[in-house]
């Protein structure tokens, strides 16, 4: 398995894959700031590797049996774990528009999950008809396995799930918000 420091070098070291993450899977590791200030409820401080387009950031959490586990932090205040590791978080953030399945989550429901991760990925397709073949560069690039939609929502369920009480992201004192919206879909004329 890549060590976190080896992959973030990886992308570094290939622009093309790093405008790839950047521009179809907001994952931007020129944004480290927005995690400045970032913290656990306990204390210990966060790694900062990423940002998206809206401020969130992504961080690794302190290690723990040769892992660093992954952690979001929105700019709407919500945040937590999303993978127990820099390989299965890029799997995830490549192979499903996972912000908004934990948004679009009932709650945190897996079977809501799984029913927004299929409207998501319609969206996602029709905005872009690419994003199949730019996955499949990102995971080639980066040794990563393109996954089927459903895995990746089990994957995501199981982590954030996992978030409190251990994971809980604070800011300046603040504490973050679950990872789990409570919307089944869209409110205004749901999933069309």
């Amino acid at each position: 398995m890549a060590s976190s420091d080896h992959l973030l070098d990886l992308i570094r070291s290939m622009p093309d894959i790093h405008g790839l993450l950047r521009a179809s899977f907001e994952f931007d590791i020129e944004r480290k700031e927005c995690g400045d200030g970032l913290g656990l409820a306990s204390g210990e401080p966060l790694e900062p590797i990423a940002g998206d387009f809206t401020g969130g950031a992504y961080f690794l959490y302190a290690e723990k049996g040769g892992r660093r586990a992954v952690g979001f932090a929105s700019s709407e205040g919500a945040g937590g774990l999303i993978a127990d590791d820099l390989v299965d978080a890029l799997e995830i953030i490549i192979g499903l528009a996972w912000q908004d399945c934990l948004g679009f989550s009932g709650g945190g429901d897996l079977q809501v999950m799984q029913t927004s991760a299929q409207h998501l990925e319609t969206y996602r397709i029709r905005a872009n008809p690419e994003i199949a073949e730019e996955r499949a560069r990102v995971a080639a690039a980066l040794s990563l396995r393109v996954l089927p939609l459903p895995d990746l929502v089990i994957r995501l369920h199981a982590a954030a799930s996992r978030t409190e009480p251990e994971y809980v992201v604070t800011e300046d004192g603040d504490v973050f918000g679950p990872p789990f919206g409570e919307y089944s879909e869209p409110r205004h004329g749901g999933w069309r």
